[in-house]
């Protein structure tokens, strides 16, 4: 049975791996996210991305995605539709919203023929606050330890379906809780 906060979905979780922090300068080069339907049903997407640059050794140590792991992967002009199509109807989830729906948009706009995305997203961390007051990190490495979320397999971290699927599981932790408290209506939306 689907909880009472599904109905006001459908929504997408989502987390992207880049070469960099600058959504001008860098690229997306993979994307994850889980799609929970109003049922409870959920479905995954995921890809990497070849970035038309060179990942850095630092974000290849960091993500565990190297160059010879995106050099057959399609471009994100190539697959960005198909993401759209996924997401469609949905409302955007991610930890950092920023940071993910900045790329995001940035990569929609340079590619002719996609639509920018106008829905916005939730962000889970200033979720997470609301939810959670006092924890002394909101990061989703330390809500992850804090709140028990997922199992760590080697070699998962920064990996974007990984990171969607944990952010899912903090996103039904915290919808749950801000039920139980009575708060019907999201209003950290960006």
């Amino acid at each position: 049975m689907a909880a009472p906060w599904m109905l006001t979905g459908p929504y997408t979780v989502f987390d992207l791996e880049t070469t960099g922090m600058s959504p001008v300068h860098n690229r997306i080069i993979e994307i994850g996210a889980v799609r929970i339907e109003h049922d409870g049903s959920m479905t995954t997407f995921q890809t990497l991305i070849h970035p038309e640059t060179t990942i850095s050794n630092q974000i290849s140590r960091l993500t565990g995605i190297t160059n010879e792991m995106v050099a057959n992967a399609p471009t994100f002009g190539e697959m960005g539709q198909e993401f759209l199509d996924f997401i469609a109807g949905s409302k955007l989830v991610a930890h950092n919203a920023r940071f993910d729906l900045a790329f995001f948009m940035e990569s929609l706009g340079r590619t002719p023929g996609l639509p920018l995305w106008e829905g916005g997203a939730y962000d889970t961390l200033m979720l997470a606050r609301k939810a959670y007051p006092g924890l002394p990190s909101y990061s989703l490495k330390n809500l992850r330890h804090a709140l028990q979320l997922g199992e760590m397999v080697e070699g998962t971290a920064h990996r974007a379906l990984y990171d969607a699927e944990i952010t899912m599981e903090l996103f039904q932790m915290i919808m749950q809780r801000l039920h139980d408290y009575g708060e019907t209506r999201l209003s950290t939306r960006i």
